[in-house]
């Protein structure tokens, strides 16, 4: 860490850094190769903690957990990493004295189009926390080459254009090859009988395959030197061009292995729907988690014998219901590579899976076609079959001749594979996201599956990091509060109940609303620039940003804005405080 905050070696990195990747002095670069040259800089720091990590876990053998998510909404790395690092202000002013201003430059930076809503930024603040905390943990998703897509409003209507956010690179990021994985599609399962062992031995041909190369992320802790690791997977063909297929005149069949690599990892959340959809969206599913489990499984058997304890030092988080292929496919490599016994295995998978459960709507407990999953997923498919059998008996044994319960509770019925229902009967833990909701889905919306285990159940209220979204987002209010309560309230979030004290003091409330207009100004200036409409800071701002949905309102908001306009209308007259309404949204394409 000393070596970022000693400017002098920082400004000379720098400097090296823009004449070694672009061949530029200084004064020639522009303001995105600045801040490429100031982020590897800074990864050069974080590199040695990233080791140093690493081999304290390897020392330490600690249970690790690996955050299953279809998104991280990680937000910009470069001023975060500085926060973790404790070098904001230290880097902030060696750039001063260059000429530069750090602002500016951390603008430069695209958002990490790995995400879009609030489960994946649940999922970025928790592996904040766990670094924080200095947990061993690592993230698991997909490298999207482009976001849902970058939009752009046309004469009132939102165009969709696509966000390309790797195209000037991604500094933070380190490509991991000698860690590829290959992941296998459809085909069909030949069974072999061994006489020796006397098992059946199930064995997948015809499939397509593409290779999982993985790409590691720094997840700083705040302070402590700890750095965990986000692991987002890419897609490569196995063979890249086949030739002889180009020769033969079969153009298609020479770009097919190319085309299915390229397809899973292009978009963030396909448009699914319709059937081409719903199948990339499962490809995309089972791909990150295959890979991933299988280097779970591998980096556990590089230090320990006995595959049958692998749950004492792995736990698999999986973030709503899209990762919940992880159970069979763990089910499939116990059962098929590491030849045990179905009760074995099931003992180490419902050892090692907990799931987060994020919506009491219908629509997001996920559910598949059996044509489409078993089609897609033939192995997959198969023991998720013998696992819903089973759990299916113990319906009947509980409640006899209820059929009605086995209807509700099934994992397959009516022609459907429910992800949600897998979780629940193969995890350790479910949980809700606010205590609100986990009573909601406790005693209505899964109460059969709550009366049968109601051990399983718990709740982990949401919450997000401080640190990115007070101590870096809001300065002026940050160190307001520092200077009020100390410090200890950014890595220790109840200290600020601190505050409570100033709540009546005439001259704290001076100081806060001070600094409320410093950044209404700052909004005010940013709107002026990027939409070229003046508003006035001393109005009431009431903003809206979220995605643009039927359930998240932005209706009544709407129809409460023109409420007010006729109440002014009717009553000019009227005592009225001017507001300006912010709205921000993105409506998904599909």
């Amino acid at each position: 860490m000393n070596k970022l905050v000693d400017k002098k070696a920082f400004k000379h990195a720098v400097k090296e850094n823009v004449r070694n990747l672009f061949r530029k002095t200084i004064d020639e670069a522009d303001q995105q190769q600045l801040f490429q040259a100031v982020s590897y800089a800074v990864k050069d720091v974080i590199i040695d903690n990233w080791l140093a990590t690493q081999k304290q876990y390897e020392i330490d053998d600690p249970k690790t957990v690996y955050y299953m998510s279809m998104e991280f909404l990680m937000g910009r790395a470069l001023g975060n990493n500085l926060i973790n690092l404790t070098a904001y202000k230290e880097v902030k002013e060696a750039l001063d004295e260059m000429g530069f201003d750090l602002n500016v430059i951390e603008d430069q930076e695209p958002d990490a189009a790995l995400g879009n809503g609030g489960l994946g930024r649940l999922a970025a603040c928790f592996l904040d926390s766990l670094a924080t905390l200095g947990y061993s943990a690592y993230g698991c998703g997909i490298r999207y080459r482009y976001g849902m897509f970058k939009q752009k409003i046309k004469n009132g209507y939102q165009v969709e254009v696509p966000d390309n956010w790797l195209k000037n690179g991604n500094p933070f990021e380190l490509r991991r090859p000698e860690y590829a994985k290959v992941v296998k599609f459809g085909g069909y399962v030949r069974v072999e009988y061994d006489e020796a062992t006397r098992r059946n031995h199930f064995i997948q041909e015809g499939y397509q395959s593409v290779r999982a190369i993985p790409f590691d992320m720094p997840i700083l802790g705040y302070n402590n030197n700890v750095v965990n690791t986000l692991r987002v997977w890419d897609a490569e063909a196995i063979t890249d061009f086949q030739l002889d297929h180009f020769d033969k005149g079969d153009y298609q069949k020479a770009v097919e292995q190319e085309n299915l690599a390229k397809n899973i990892v292009d978009v963030l959340y396909p448009n699914d729907n319709h059937y081409a959809g719903k199948e990339l969206r499962l490809k995309q599913q089972y791909f990150f988690i295959s890979a991933s489990v299988q280097e779970a499984v591998e980096k556990y058997k590089r230090t320990h014998s006995d595959i049958r304890k692998f749950y004492e030092k792995v736990t698999f988080q999986l973030n709503d219901t899209h990762p919940t292929v992880a159970i069979a496919e763990l089910m499939r490599i116990l059962l098929d590579e590491e030849k045990l016994e179905w009760d074995e295995a099931w003992e180490v998978t419902t050892k090692t899976c907990a799931y987060t459960n994020h919506t009491i709507m219908a629509e997001a407990l996920e559910k598949w076609p059996i044509e489409l999953f078993s089609r897609l997923l033939p192995r997959v498919y198969q023991i998720i079959e013998e696992i819903n059998n089973r759990f299916v008996r113990r319906i009947q044994e509980m409640y006899p001749g209820n059929q009605e319960k086995v209807r509700k509770m099934a994992i397959i019925y009516d022609g459907q594979v429910k992800m949600a229902h897998l979780a629940i009967a193969a995890g350790y833990s479910v949980n809700g996201v606010a205590r609100l909701h986990t009573e909601i889905l406790k005693h209505q919306e899964l109460k059969d599956f709550y009366e049968m285990m109601p051990e399983k159940f718990n709740n982990k209220t949401n919450g997000i990091t401080q640190r990115r979204f007070l101590l870096h987002a809001n300065p002026l209010l940050a160190d307001w509060v520092t200077d009020h309560i100390g410090d200890e309230w950014i890595t220790d979030l109840p200290q600020i109940a601190k505050m409570k004290l100033f709540a009546d003091d005439p001259k704290a409330q001076q100081e806060f609303m001070n600094i409320k207009y410093q950044n209404k100004l700052r909004l005010a200036k940013y709107i002026k620039e990027h939409n070229g409409i003046d508003v006035d800071p001393r109005s009431i701002f009431d903003v809206q940003v979220k995605r643009l949905h039927e359930y998240k309102r932005q209706l009544l908001n709407i129809l409460h804005v023109m409420y007010l306009y006729n109440q002014i209308k009717d009553h000019p007259e009227m005592p009225f405080y001017p507001r300006t309404f912010i709205f921000g949204a993105k409506a998904a394409a599909g």
